[in-house]
């Protein structure tokens, strides 16, 4: 059994030490790296919607003023080289489907069989606070900030933030957590889920909603606020209302934690 174990444990020593090399090679083969920026401005009707969805890498999204959609586009490749990373960067399309009502950009894969070469599309958008906003993300961060109308927001392998957010919100992410401030509430619902990640929630000190926490293999903590639960409360589920109750709020996690506070008063 001794003789068994030593030999376990050598193998095991020996298949990280082989992942680790193949890791480092994989790194040392794409030493070439090249950026250029593809920039786009757009006309949206009141109300419109906006629709990001990256193949890989960030969407950061600010809500403004004006009736214009700015969009800077930090398009990344890397190769062996640099000179071929630059002869990659003219094939990472950004495919645009434009109507005055809604604007969809979606990060396109490279044609063809394409061998140690790696390619992201940073975002970076500018539009009207009370319009929508939808963002599907892989492999990168999703930031939104200042906005009055709704947001749509999901990455796989990145962080989901919202900063001063007067809309409705659904924010989901796995593999990492959602961090999420209500600079008001109203009528529309806020659903924020996380996988393998935890749930950070900032609401008004005088919201009125209904909140519904669900957490597996997490905890629940919320403080400094006026909540009173109600219902059934199980090790895994919290309900309750803060303040008067009202519009709901819903929280769930899968591996991870889920904290509710309140906002700075003004």
């Amino acid at each position: 059994m001794r003789h068994r174990s030593t030999t376990y444990a050598f193998v095991s020593v020996w298949l990280i030490l082989a992942l680790s090399g193949c890791q480092g090679r994989r790194q040392a083969s794409l030493a070439g790296r090249a950026t250029d920026e593809w920039k786009r401005s757009y006309p949206l009707s009141s109300g419109g919607e906006v629709q990001i969805v990256g193949a890989s890498g960030a969407v950061d999204i600010q809500g403004g003023s004006g009736t214009t959609v700015e969009v800077s586009a930090e398009r990344i490749a890397r190769a062996s080289t640099d000179v071929a990373a630059r002869e990659i960067l003219p094939r990472i399309e950004i495919r645009e489907d434009l109507s005055p009502d809604k604007i969809v950009l979606q990060t396109q894969g490279l044609a063809g069989i394409v061998i140690g070469v790696e390619v992201a599309v940073n975002y970076h958008v500018t539009m009207p606070s009370t319009a929508r906003a939808r963002v599907r993300a892989v492999n990168g961060d999703v930031t939104v900030a200042d906005f009055d109308g709704q947001v749509i927001l999901s990455s796989t392998n990145g962080q989901v933030t919202g900063r001063n957010l007067r809309g409705g919100v659904d924010a989901r992410s796995v593999n990492k957590g959602v961090t999420i401030d209500l600079g008001a509430f109203g009528r529309d619902p806020v659903d924020l889920r996380a996988t393998n990640g935890s749930v950070e929630l900032t609401v008004p000190p005088d919201v009125n909603a209904s909140l519904e926490a669900n957490y597996t293999n997490g905890t629940f903590d919320i403080k400094d606020l006026r909540y009173e639960p109600f219902g059934e409360q199980t090790r895994r589920r919290a309900r309750g209302r803060l303040n008067d109750g009202g519009t709901p709020i819903t929280i769930t996690t899968v591996n991870g934690n889920i904290r509710v506070r309140p906002s700075a008063q003004q």
